[in-house]
């Protein structure tokens, strides 16, 4: 990509001189189908052709196969809901209204017929798919994470923590959601097939041009040359203690293999002494880093994806990892980025 800075992680270590982006955790929120004007008779005219291999237990309690369903075909649309785990929360309504206002949809409204007809018309197929398990998958290497930073820092990577935790973040999957439509399998065993859901994949169809985040709904929104928006993500934005930058900013450059510099100098948190944690999906940044103008500040994965918007960061931008990839992979060297209280509109 010409002019564009790409950090390779051996030359450049991210510096976090004023990097405020551990995560402070907040009670998560979930919401019933009543609570969220599902109609229950949409489940009866959805066909989710759903494998024989597939236990009914994997819908009891509060998951459904109709918020599932939503959630594949939101997440193929590029409306990330997030991980997909079938309960219905905030972050899944987000994508629901985001996906309305770019059909044209009244803004208005849960999971209803329309909004389900709309879905089946642009993003329809299979919801499940079946994946045999590779010698990739199972080979790590795997690694124990500590809670602690200095002892995350002693770590060769802060990779994957098991096979499970690897093939559910491919597949934008809640753990808990992939052990449930699986509940027999061996995820360290080559061979073995798993029904997973049939997610989208990770390359956007054009440049990002602009990217607006929304400090109002937690989101991140991305635009093409023409104004219109392509693609968006729930987010962590920043928090009361810690607030996210203001006004309008550049892309610098991307780390797609980022390490997470901790630096204790002002800091009113964390340890009282530097330290550089090494690359992988589950350090602090989860690995991924688009670095902004603003120093110190960044839009970033997160080893955490199931608390994404339901947790306070430290000013910086949270997404998941497979929406950070997404991102970081169409946005270049310039790209503006606008920090937004409401749409259309800086803080």
């Amino acid at each position: 990509m010409p002019g564009f800075l790409l950090i390779d992680r051996i030359l450049v270590v991210l510096i976090a001189t004023a990097l405020l982006c551990v995560p402070s955790v907040s009670p998560a929120q979930s919401t019933t189908d009543a609570e969220a004007g599902i109609e229950t008779t949409q489940s009866e005219s959805l066909d989710l052709k759903i494998p024989l291999s597939v236990p009914e237990t994997a819908f009891s309690g509060a998951r459904s196969r109709v918020v599932l369903a939503a959630q594949v075909m939101l997440d193929r649309s590029r409306h990330s809901p997030g991980v997909i785990d079938g309960l219905m929360g905030g972050n899944t309504m987000r994508a629901i209204q985001h996906f309305r206002r770019a059909r044209g949809l009244p803004a208005e409204g849960s999971i209803d017929p329309q909004l389900m007809r709309s879905l089946i018309n642009s993003q329809g197929g299979e919801i499940f798919q079946t994946y045999t398990i590779t010698r990739d998958d199972v080979d790590g290497p795997f690694f124990r994470v500590p809670d602690a930073m200095s002892a995350m820092a002693a770590l060769e990577r802060v990779g994957w923590t098991s096979p499970q935790e690897l093939i559910a973040d491919r597949f934008h999957m809640d753990q808990d959601l992939l052990r449930a439509l699986n509940p027999e399998a061996d995820f360290s065993r080559v061979g073995t097939r798993i029904t997973i859901v049939a997610h989208r994949e990770e390359t956007l169809p054009s440049q990002v041009a602009r990217i607006e985040v929304r400090k109002s709904d937690n989101s991140v929104v991305a635009f093409d040359e023409r104004g219109n928006i392509f693609a968006s993500y729930p987010a962590t934005v920043g928090s009361a203690q810690f607030p996210s930058p203001s006004g309008s900013m550049e892309v610098v450059a991307v780390a797609p293999d980022a390490n997470y510099t901790f630096d204790p100098s002002g800091r009113e948190w964390g340890p009282d002494e530097t330290l550089i944690v090494p690359p992988g999906p589950n350090n602090p940044v989860g690995g991924i880093w688009i670095d902004l103008s603003k120093p110190g500040y960044g839009i970033h994965g997160s080893p955490d994806p199931q608390l994404i918007g339901k947790t306070a960061s430290h000013g910086c931008v949270r997404l998941t990892n497979w929406d950070a990839k997404e991102l970081a992979d169409a946005v270049r060297q310039g790209t503006r980025v606008v920090f937004a209280n409401q749409a259309g509109g800086a803080s």
